[in-house]
């Protein structure tokens, strides 16, 4: 353990999900801002990874180097935004074999456990999507219908598509008890803004695997209220 007065040394891991995004330096202003809101004085980066990559792709080659050099310097990865990796099963895999010590910018109290459950729910998420997905392209092949066509995008197939989109939402098991919590704790007064971290701070995510936040609270809240309305 680092004696109290001797800062801690820490390596600061970015990621951003384009090419472009690299190049052009989008998405890395606020991952800065966040270390450094994080640090506020204390402590010491001693180095920067930034993998630029595809959501898709679990390949992080500057994650690895990240890694490598916390061992030899005996530093503290720094996540700069854990909602951009928590949901990848393979970054989840890599950090907890490696052994190194790690904290997230903005969410310091994450832990290993935390991000495995986060990742495996994004798993959980993406295959049932997926089967869903597939199922509903099969029923639409087997009634004759000729996908990708212009002709399917009428007003109907539009509000169809809706209504089969909030219909699904309402079925999903985390919405409801998201939205249980969210109404009870709206009834006692609270604001959406207390309430998505709240949620945030229980595990709760959105059904595409993201944080709540106080619009997306307000969306939920309002989708089981129609079924009572």
């Amino acid at each position: 353990m680092e004696h109290q007065n001797a800062p801690l040394k820490y390596v600061a891991y970015y990621r951003v999900s384009t090419a472009r995004q690299g190049a052009s330096g989008l998405g890395l202003g606020a991952q800065n801002t966040g270390i450094a809101s994080f640090l506020r004085g204390s402590g010491e980066v001693i180095g920067d990874y930034t993998d630029v990559e595809s959501g898709k792709r679990n390949n992080r080659p500057e994650l690895m180097k990240a890694i490598a050099r916390c061992k030899k310097e005996g530093a503290v990865l720094l996540i700069a935004k854990l909602d951009r990796l928590s949901r990848n099963v393979a970054f989840v895999f890599a950090l907890r074999d490696s052994g190194v010590p790690f904290i997230c910018a903005d969410m310091p109290e994450a832990n290993t456990l935390t991000i495995g459950v986060m990742a495996t729910m994004a798993q959980h998420e993406r295959e049932v999507i997926s089967e869903r997905t597939k199922r509903a392209l099969a029923e639409l092949k087997k009634r004759g219908v000729v996908l990708g066509t212009p002709e399917n995008l009428t007003p109907e197939a539009i509000a169809k598509g809706r209504d089969v989109r909030r219909h699904n939402a309402r079925q999903d098991e985390n919405n409801v008890r998201a939205a249980a919590l969210a109404n009870s704790m709206r009834i006692s007064g609270q604001t959406w803004t207390a309430i998505a971290n709240a949620l945030n701070s229980y595990g709760f995510l959105t059904r595409r695997g993201k944080w709540f936040r106080p619009v997306q609270v307000q969306r939920v809240v309002k989708l089981f209220s129609e079924d009572q309305g």
